[in-house]
């Protein structure tokens, strides 16, 4: 029997511990994937702590993941062993139910979320389904792809989604993981960039990134800066803060939008009134498929955006996660095997 290592969580709230798990070939339509890098997501947290429902124990966590297939279940016959592809928390759709029939696979009914419905990444070796696959173009690193399949999908395909226009105006609410990353697209969609975030420190690094201007949300009322730069087409919410992302409101434009990819369980302040007077719109978006990543990462490599990381080996799992949690982490951690 062999046996590679992994991640366990015992129970809701436990260490992360490293362990020898068995390796076992993939069931058919699925591959095993040699990891070489995964991404710390700020939705691990809620992984560990047990929020979500219908969890199983132990859990192996990580959703952004990079490595190269090492083995093939039956009837997969479009790729090779060898082959560089990421998984995202797009883990695989089941192509049976309602959505899936619609083409709205990120929808699906039956969705296969890596370390919710299967072992995760933090780990040597992970089984996935084949339609999760999304394939790396060679100009990215392992490690620079992974969290591509999350923090870089959720940006980039949330802002593609919008109506806004190259020249519009487009304000990134947070510049950590998932904002530094939201900044760097924006800028490169042709769109006048806004970032948002707490402190006047941060302003040096968001022009460093691509904004062309930098609002600190301590310093005065946010939607009040928003319409002194003439307002807002879009503000792309990417922090955990629903009263964040509503004191942002009074910055959009007329039909503006406010996108939410940070997740809060927080109902959002903002009053029907709000929205009826200038037609605004509010919607949720959860990441994107696998063709979905691998047209982010062909964009990154096209337009130059990089995911800033800090790399750590697996066996300091624990410790990297805690850098992420205790907000240590400048901008993704990324756990590599």
């Amino acid at each position: 029997m062999s046996t590679h290592q992994a991640v366990h969580v015992q129970s809701a709230g436990a260490a992360l511990k490293l362990v020898d798990v068995e390796t076992t070939s993939p069931p058919r339509d699925h591959v095993r994937l040699a990891v070489s890098a995964c991404g710390i997501c700020g939705t691990d947290r809620a992984f560990i702590s047990g929020a979500f429902p219908n969890m199983s124990w132990p859990l192996t966590p990580g959703h952004e993941i990079a490595g190269t297939i090492a083995e093939l279940g039956a009837d997969v016959d479009n790729y090779v062993v060898g082959d560089r592809v990421a998984v995202g928390w797009f883990g695989g759709h089941c192509g049976k139910c309602v959505p899936c029939r619609k083409g709205d696979f990120i929808h699906c009914a039956n969705m296969q979320v890596p370390s919710w419905q299967y072992p995760g990444g933090y780990a040597e070796s992970v089984t996935v389904p084949a339609n999760a696959l999304a394939r790396i173009p060679d100009a990215l690193s392992l490690a620079e792809a992974a969290p591509m399949g999350c923090a870089g999908v959720t940006t980039y395909h949330a802002l593609r989604e919008t109506q806004a226009v190259p020249g519009d105006r487009v304000a990134i609410l947070g510049i950590g993981g998932l904002g530094h990353l939201g900044v760097q697209f924006a800028h490169a969609m042709g769109f006048e960039t806004i970032a948002i975030a707490r402190g006047a420190g941060k302003a040096e690094d968001a022009r460093a990134l691509g904004a062309h201007h930098y609002i600190d949300s301590t310093a005065g009322d946010v939607s009040e800066a928003l319409r002194g730069l003439g307002g807002v087409s879009v503000v792309l919410g990417t922090v955990g803060s629903a009263t964040a992302m509503a004191e942002t409101v009074g910055g959009l434009l007329p039909r503006g939008e406010l996108i939410a990819v940070g997740v809060s369980a927080e109902p959002l302040p903002i009053s029907p009134m709000q929205l009826i007077t200038r037609g605004l719109s509010i919607t949720g978006h959860a990441s994107g498929t696998a063709r979905d990543i691998e047209e982010t990462m062909q964009f990154a490599v096209q337009s130059g955006v990089r995911t800033r990381i800090q790399e750590r080996p697996l066996d300091q799992a624990a410790e990297a996660y805690a850098a992420m949690e205790q907000g240590r982490a400048r901008y993704r951690m990324v756990l590599t095997v």
